[in-house]
């Protein structure tokens, strides 16, 4: 990380240094400098991330904790060391807090499995907003068939933002748990988590986050949030896929049984019965995601030499200046509550044009930009709309790469003559 400037948020991003740390965005496609927009689907990988990679590979791969010889205790000291990385990150009391997963989708599955089975029954209510992405909907549906509970939807504003008070409204005795977003996928909305867990404590229900959308974005602090799961996944985070991050607070992981058995999960087993390992090992059963878990400390260490509050703050000027530009083409409608209130997800329509067809015209400039639904259909359907054209932005992005879009966006006009 050579060209990498250490920031605060008082200061501006040395974003020439930070582009530099991206290997892929010196490619060029379609004989066009590379605009990547497309971060909230899956953010581009540091070099320090690939080397990190790269190095366990080719000189400390083993598995983990099984081998007493060298290079799996050095394996093993690498992936627990992540975990602590992960543990600072979100401000947790302890490591044993800390369960690795495949990504956010398998935390939310985990809890609704492990917790939901164990903990509810039918009639017992599951609270979640209009804006959720799909997996943290579909989870519930399961249980919901199989359990006979009740999913609770609170509804969203013309904004794109929670309606607080119709939120608290739902809250009732059979709410056992509560499962929002951070910030909105398809929308940018940053939720009120403060408010929204003040009043699960208020009735002492569990609190699940979806951070998929935050942790790459902003300090989190679980500690100060006060919830009782959050999660996130590694490769929105600069890391690799396959591996994200279920927290949970001790007290509530003990009590949950383990989701699947195999190695590595057990203390010891018999053909007549089995006891689990302790916290977080009891929910990690068979050989983990190794290089993938070290390759997420190593994107952890880099956020954390950028700093949070300096990405933050670079991502809101951003978000703030393609706002305007898109608010200046006419046709254009955008969605999500004002700049300010949002993180930086810029979501809209273009009159005429299917999204497919902006994000393909596009394309041919060299500008990757997510066309779709966003696995948010119920959150299209309050728009009216099936689809929406979405640029998403990151500590890597600049308003170059925002004036690209406008101009993409002016020539997607001329083509269909809208």
């Amino acid at each position: 990380m050579s060209a990498l400037q250490t920031v605060t948020a008082s200061r501006s991003l040395d974003v020439a240094g930070i582009r530099a740390d991206f290997p892929i965005l010196s490619r060029r496609v379609h004989g066009k400098r590379l605009v990547f927009l497309d971060s909230a689907a899956s953010a581009q990988k540091p070099q320090a991330v690939i080397d990190a990679e790269r190095h366990f590979y080719e000189a400390e791969y083993a598995n983990v904790h099984r081998g007493v010889y060298w290079l799996s205790q050095r394996a093993t000291d690498a992936y627990e060391a992540a975990r602590e990385k992960v543990r600072r990150l979100l401000n947790a009391r302890e490591t044993r807090e800390i369960v690795f997963v495949r990504g956010a989708t398998e935390a939310i599955n985990l809890v609704a499995q492990s917790y939901g089975r164990t903990f509810l029954s039918a009639g017992d209510e599951v609270l979640i907003t209009h804006m959720e992405h799909h997996a943290n909907i579909v989870p519930w549906q399961m249980l919901r068939d199989e359990k006979g509970i009740v999913l609770k939807v609170a509804p969203i504003d013309d904004a794109g933002e929670l309606d607080l008070d119709a939120f608290a409204r739902l809250i009732g005795p059979r709410t056992k748990l509560i499962a929002v977003t951070h910030v909105a996928n398809a929308l940018g909305t940053v939720l009120p988590v403060e408010a929204v867990t003040g009043l699960a404590k208020t009735y002492g229900i569990p609190m699940l986050i979806d951070g998929c959308q935050a942790v790459p974005h902003q300090a989190v602090d679980v500690q100060a949030l006060d919830c009782d799961f959050y999660v996130f996944s590694g490769h929105k985070l600069y890391g690799p896929t396959g591996i994200g991050v279920l927290y949970g607070k001790a007290a509530l992981l003990a009590a949950m049984p383990p989701w699947q058995g195999g190695g590595d999960m057990i203390r010891s087993v018999t053909f007549e019965k089995t006891e689990y390992n302790e916290l977080p090992w009891k929910f990690e059963a068979g050989t983990p995601s190794i290089a993938e878990n070290i390759g997420m400390g190593a994107a952890i260490d880099y956020l954390t030499s950028v700093g949070m509050d300096a990405i933050l703050a670079h991502e809101k000027a951003l978000t703030a200046y393609g706002h305007g530009l898109l608010s200046e083409i006419p046709g254009i409608v955008q969605y999500g509550p004002a700049p300010e209130r949002r993180g930086g997800i810029l979501s809209f329509t273009l009159a005429g044009v299917h999204p497919h067809d902006v994000a393909q015209i596009l394309d041919a400039d060299g500008v990757c930009v997510r066309a779709g639904h966003h696995c948010t259909q119920p959150a299209m359907r309050h728009f009216d709309v099936v689809a929406t054209t979405r640029a998403s932005l990151y500590l890597y992005n600049t308003t170059d790469d925002l004036d690209r879009l406008a101009a993409g966006l002016d020539k997607v006009k001329r083509t269909f003559q809208v």
